[in-house]
């Protein structure tokens, strides 16, 4: 066997919350990390799509992010971390560290760009070469598949259109008239960093946001919000909004900005032209730039050969396992999008895979 091929029992690709996770619970099964199972990164540093947000991005503007189990060995919490500093900062730090403690051997950057059978086994081809396996691990999360929605002149427009994945500083946008098009928290920390920076800016939403009058989502509301992502899940269709099932909290940076007037939203606009967008009224807004904070889709591209997507859109996961092939697993999908749902996930899809080896 040549250097650039591999054996292993599990592959795990991505290490953001689900893959570590995963990760962390195979140890405690005794499976040891980089022979009995292998964490392939792309990234470039540990974090996982952390790494990659915008700077002014801070852990008590984001959504709330929860420990990695095992993580209070190391006396960290994110509970206790420092604000002021930069969530990508924090984040990667912390996940550095746990990497190092547990010695999870996480091997980055390394791109995966298919997995296809070779008898009974998954190969896993790579950057690197190539890893045979008996089971995989999909923990690529959503970031590198950022999602735009078409509408009619889209790519006549003269300006620049910037996803929440291309954001990186309000600087960008200075002096510019800016149109922020999404209904979420992203779209919202964008309205409030462009304020005061930019010399136009407007906000527009599919639909009329629901401001819940409260600093965090609602048990119930988060309750909702995973079990229409487990249904979807459940039935192969393509995963619903989050937002769409929980609103968003009214905290008082929010209320502050609904009070000045920066988080009005407007319905979206029905065309894009070469120098702005067109409202439904008619009217016609002179745009410099668009960003767009319409979210993303579950990264998946690199499981096309195995033809596990359904007509209705989707792929087929319950309890995390991947219905029509019971070697894939996926971590972090649907209703375990979340952090804390990542958590449990790591603990379901490692029991179920000792099961099956």
């Amino acid at each position: 066997m040549s250097p650039s091929e591999m054996n292993t029992q599990v592959v795990i690709v991505g290490a953001g919350q689900a893959g570590l996770a995963v990760a962390y619970y195979l140890r405690r099964f005794e499976l040891t990390p980089g022979v009995d199972f292998i964490v392939y990164d792309r990234g470039p540093d540990a974090g996982g799509a952390w790494q990659f947000r915008w700077e002014a991005l801070k852990l008590g503007s984001a959504h709330r992010v929860n420990d990695l189990p095992g993580m209070s060995e190391l006396g960290l919490s994110f509970e206790t971390a420092d604000r002021s500093l930069p969530a990508r900062e924090v984040v990667a730090d912390y996940y550095r560290r746990y990497e190092d403690h547990f010695g999870l051997q996480v091997r980055r950057p390394i791109e995966v760009s298919h997995v296809f059978n070779r008898g009974a086994d998954l190969v896993v081809a790579h950057s690197s070469g190539e890893t045979t396996t008996r089971a995989l691990v999909n923990a690529t999360g959503t970031w590198g598949a950022p999602f735009v929605p078409y509408y009619p002149g889209i790519d006549t427009f003269r300006g620049r259109h910037v996803h929440t994945s291309g954001y990186v500083s309000a600087l960008q946008f200075r002096g510019q008239r800016v149109v922020v098009v999404g209904g979420g928290t992203s779209a919202i920390g964008f309205l409030l960093e462009l304020e005061g920076v930019a010399s136009e800016l407007v906000w527009a939403t599919r639909r009329p946001v629901d401001f819940r009058h409260e600093s965090e989502l609602s048990i119930e509301g988060g309750v909702a919000a995973v079990a229409m992502q487990d249904a979807a899940a459940r039935a192969g269709r393509a995963l619903p909004s989050i937002v769409s099932g929980t609103g968003v909290p009214l905290t008082r940076r929010n209320a502050a900005g609904v009070e000045r007037g920066v988080l009005v939203e407007r319905p979206m606009f029905t065309s894009i032209e070469e120098g702005g967008v067109r409202w439904p009224d008619g009217s016609f807004f002179e745009a410099d730039a668009i960003v767009w904070a319409t979210g993303f889709r579950p990264e998946l591209r690199h499981l096309a050969p195995l033809k596990l997507r359904e007509k209705a859109g989707g792929l087929t996961v319950e309890s995390g396992a991947a219905w029509q092939d019971p070697r894939i697993f996926l971590a972090g999908y649907g209703p375990q999008a979340s952090t804390i749902g990542a958590n449990r996930a790591g603990r379901m899809v490692a029991r179920q895979i000792m099961a099956q080896l």
